[in-house]
């Protein structure tokens, strides 16, 4: 008698993995719909109150994946429209140029795009089509990964944990009338002043995949990992939170570099498998650090907000802080994955 056929699932809180982003998505409606509008084909998480007259709108996007990156920062105060691509896979331009034009109040669209070969190519065929429909259209590209020159995904650094603070920094300026011109460079003055490294314990199962995205033991680190897996500076074998904490912020600093007397903002990351717990003794280490070498942290985030699906491991960003940045940092913000001040 012949065996059964033998099927396994991926232990994954999905349906399918062809639906996951789309299930996602409604999920993301159902619960923020004071918040945000979502469209499908193309797939589009839009401000609910978009396009604002007169405001610069902001749009972003890239693979699904890391979440609450970008949708979740879909709100006032930050980002107008997301495109949420397939898991670890970059939007498509009919995404962006959808995107687009439902922000568009008039006042220009700012792309905020993280330095990836296919969000760059994509973004700047979004930005094309809408130009050619008569839109004002500029963008800025993150690159403040310090571990690597080029990566796989890559020509130059990646962008990363500094996206975040660009998101939100140019979103409270648009959000409090400043125009395209003046958002764009605030744009590109907190990338060019912001840093960031991270690292993993364990890699992520991208679920059309099903299988871990590089094999690593149980006593070894990957330094300076990509948000896909992708690989970093060096393997070493696993050591204190301290120590992790100590190597990630002396190649930050040291890349500016930053120095006595800067004000900074101090961002930990959590890259989607390390608890809130793990990342505070990672935040004190790196503010010990940042003290001992008279840096002031005036600000801070502490929080899984540009994730790789479930790996366990965590990124430092630090950014220099001057009072143009600090004010729209501080500034009100109201998504779906950070809020303050309204």
């Amino acid at each position: 008698m012949a065996e059964a056929a033998v099927t396994t699932r991926l232990k994954k809180l999905i349906n399918t993995p062809e639906t996951e982003v789309k299930d996602a998505m409604a999920g993301m409606a159902a619960a923020h719909s004071d918040l945000i509008r979502v469209e499908y084909d193309p797939n589009v998480i839009i401000r609910k109150d978009a396009p604002k007259k007169g405001k610069v709108g902001l749009v972003s996007g890239g693979g699904s994946g890391h979440e609450p990156l970008h949708g979740g920062f879909v709100g006032v105060g930050m980002l107008d429209a997301a495109c949420p691509g397939a898991v670890f896979t970059s939007p498509t331009p009919d995404q962006m140029a959808r995107a687009t034009a439902a922000v568009d109040g008039g006042a220009g669209v700012l792309h905020i795009v993280k330095n990836y070969t296919g969000d760059i190519l994509n973004f700047e065929m979004a930005a094309e089509l809408a130009r050619g429909e008569g839109a004002k259209v500029n963008a800025v590209i993150t690159n403040d990964d310090v571990a690597v020159q080029d990566s796989l995904y890559t020509a130059g650094r990646r962008g990363v944990g500094v996206t975040v603070l660009v998101e939100k920094i140019a979103g409270g300026a648009a959000e409090a009338g400043a125009n395209l011109d003046t958002v764009t460079e605030l744009a590109k003055k907190v990338n060019a002043n912001g840093r960031s490294m991270g690292m993993a314990l364990t890699s992520a199962i991208v679920p059309a995949a099903g299988k871990p995205t590089f094999e690593i033991s149980d006593d070894e680190m990957e330094l300076g990992i990509g948000i896909h897996g992708e690989p970093g500076r060096e393997r070493t074998k696993l050591k204190s939170a301290d120590e992790i904490a100590e190597i990630l912020t002396m190649a930050v600093v040291n890349d500016i570099p930053f120095k006595a007397g800067d004000e900074v903002l101090a961002f930990v990351n959590g890259m989607g498998g390390t608890p809130l717990i793990e990342l505070y003794v990672v935040y004190n280490a790196v503010y010990r650090y940042l003290t001992g070498r008279g840096i002031k942290v005036t600000r801070s985030l502490v929080g899984p907000y540009i994730t790789s699906l479930e790996m366990a491991g965590c990124s430092v960003t630090i950014l220099k802080l001057d009072a143009e940045t600090t004010k729209f940092w501080d500034a009100p913000v109201h998504t779906p994955a950070l809020r303050w001040r309204v």
